[in-house]
């Protein structure tokens, strides 16, 4: 296990040093010049050429990414440009809250779409209900659902507030319920893409010579079902969680704004809007890092959930 590991990691690395030189690259190049955008098209070219030299972008380009990686590999992600505070500073304290709503997310949705597609006495009386909420999940976007759960909830049954963020150390209970439409709305598409998947794979695994015996030796069908279906069916549910964490980003972007969540996914709104680049990139990293290591998680567990499988 631990050499399969140093090699998937020794393979990651190529991969997010290309990442990250296109993200410096299209962050500096392809959305313009950074002076002309944080000082507008209407600046004088001296304005222009002096904040270029102050901030380095007059540089070379291959230059300039090996400055910002060198200094980013050292937790210095520079200063933002709109509030002078330190990137580091801005953006650490947000990715807990974003790990948290998106790691519940993803819980939601793979327990609810493997337990409910799983349960002996329930699978055909649920499948109807499972169909419509994955069609719900799939087809309607984050924003809308959104939007939905805030007017019903919020508005007209006024069970929960609209938007807002309390931290667990102020509050643990109102921590919990401004945690419930985010983490819904976001797991949502996931459960229905994840209730797809599983149930596909159960109905094949079910019809395998393995299940036939299993019932044979008398085994009850709750056994059979969790022991020996659902370990064998959740294999590509966990694959396509490691394929859908870049879809979870976008995902929590929309989320977190439409709720007003001080994560990641708002902060990386707030700096398109301000041009605020330095932030731009130190959230273009962290959220590269962050899912090819995701991904290699997902690898692991794989192996973990089925121990047949062979690690080549």
């Amino acid at each position: 296990m631990l050499t399969y590991i140093l090699r998937r990691i020794l393979l990651i690395i190529p991969n997010v040093v290309l990442l990250t030189v296109l993200l410096f690259w299209g962050v500096t190049s392809l959305l313009g010049s950074p002076a002309a955008m944080m000082l507008g098209e209407d600046a004088s070219p001296e304005a222009l050429a002096e904040l270029s030299a102050m901030y380095g972008f007059d540089r070379p380009i291959y230059d300039q990414y090996l400055s910002w990686i060198w200094n980013a590999l050292q937790g210095d992600f520079g200063r933002s440009f709109t509030t002078q505070q330190r990137v580091a500073d801005a953006v650490l304290p947000r990715i807990p809250v974003s790990l948290e709503i998106a790691g519940l997310a993803i819980l939601l949705a793979t327990l609810g779409a493997t337990i409910l597609n799983s349960i002996p006495f329930a699978r055909r009386a649920l499948a109807t209900f499972n169909t419509g909420l994955s069609v719900i999940g799939i087809t309607v976007p984050n924003f809308m659902l959104g939007i939905s759960l805030i007017y019903v909830f919020s508005v007209e049954l006024r069970w929960l507030p609209t938007s807002g963020w309390v931290p667990w150390s102020v509050d643990p209970g109102q921590h919990l319920v401004h945690l419930i439409m985010p983490v819904v709305t976001l797991s949502a598409f996931y459960f229905g893409s994840f209730t797809l998947v599983y149930r596909a794979e159960y109905r094949a695994v079910y019809r395998q010579l393995f299940i036939t015996v299993a019932r044979a030796k008398g085994l009850s069908e709750w056994r059979v079902s969790f022991l020996h279906a659902l370990p064998n069916s959740i294999l590509p549910v966990i694959t396509y969680i490691g394929l859908s964490l870049g879809q979870l980003t976008g995902g929590a972007v929309v989320t977190e704004t439409v709720f007003s969540v001080p994560g990641v996914g708002r902060l990386f709104v707030e700096s398109i809007t301000s041009h605020d680049f330095p932030v731009m990139l130190a959230l273009g990293i962290i959220i590269i890092v962050g899912v090819v290591v995701m991904n290699l998680l997902a690898d692991i567990l794989y192996t973990v959930v089925n121990p047949q499988i062979r690690l080549g």
